[in-house]
């Protein structure tokens, strides 16, 4: 596989969805773990986070492209290697699953220097990343993608972050992996709203589908909306007032949201997906900065 196509098949824009929920659960626990944050447990959960967002960006491109599902003039968006013609669909597996072996390692690390459930966690997130839209009866053409991001993206990448560094489960870390899901979720909203065409004549049954075109906008902005409600109850919570920082990110979210409700669509959401990766990074590092600072 030639590296630019590699690359362009691994999706860079969709990695904020795995670089901010590590970076805000290891700010959880600044001042929980006795001499100082383990610094390298936090890389190896980034490790483990891209790796898997990577590898599941692989196997959906794989799965959909020998389905037919990506088959040209039924898609816009990303390029997709193996529907395109862009990759052998071997060469796009091998590369699913040396991404999900990445992760693996790291996994293996963690759960070697944390404790042996990190090995249950670790095998669910593989498995999910690979049956959204693999293996016989992908649950993503069912219209259950959003509660795999919320779930793996948001609560285990967040709160998962969190129990890497101080060994349990901590509130603080839970009640930050919401606004995080329901971020890393509008990313998903955001491009199936988009393919919505195309997968109604393949037979892909995602949440959007099923809700409809206005629906699925109205979704998508209580998406982007609810972090924000979020802030003040996590930054309370934790009783670091500076988390309130995430909020200028708010100033983000208004092109977005405008364009979806002004009833983009097809190619005019592409713009859509990136500007929502920079409100999820935006929101991200701020929440992260203001929740590491103790006062």
């Amino acid at each position: 596989m030639d590296l630019n196509v590699g690359v362009a098949g691994a999706r860079p824009r969709t990695l904020p969805a795995a670089i901010v929920p590590v970076a805000v659960g290891t700010a959880c626990a600044v001042d929980k773990v006795d001499g100082g944050l383990i610094w390298w447990r936090a890389v190896a959960a980034m490790v483990v986070a891209l790796a898997l967002q990577v590898a599941t960006n692989y196997a959906n491109d794989y799965s959909d492209g020998v389905r037919g599902t990506d088959s040209e003039g039924r898609r816009v968006g990303p390029v997709r290697l193996v529907g395109q013609g862009l990759a052998s669909p071997r060469s796009v597996k091998l590369a699913a699953f040396a991404a999900f072996g990445v992760a693996g390692l790291a996994g293996t690390a963690l759960a070697v220097a944390v404790g042996p459930e990190l090995f249950v966690v670790g095998a669910l997130a593989i498995a999910a990343g690979w049956f959204y839209t693999g293996g016989p009866r992908p649950y993503g053409y069912a219209g259950f993608g959003e509660v795999f991001v919320f779930v793996f993206f948001g609560v285990v990448a967040t709160a998962g972050s969190t129990y890497v560094q101080v060994g349990h489960v901590d509130g603080l870390g839970l009640a930050a992996s919401v606004p995080v899901g329901l971020l890393a979720t509008a990313l998903l909203v955001v491009n199936n709203l988009r393919d919505i065409p195309g997968d109604t004549a393949s037979g892909k049954r995602t949440l959007a589908v099923r809700l409809g075109d206005r629906r699925t906008r109205v979704l998508y902005t209580a998406l982007l909306a609810l972090p924000f409600v979020a802030v003040p109850f996590v930054a309370g919570l934790g009783g670091r007032p500076a988390g309130a920082l995430a909020l200028a990110a708010l100033l983000l979210a208004t092109r977005p949201v405008t364009a979806v409700l002004g009833g983009a669509r097809g190619p005019e959401l592409i713009p859509v997906l990136g500007a929502t990766g920079r409100v999820q990074l935006a929101f991200g590092a701020l929440l992260a900065l203001g929740l590491s600072i103790i006062v």
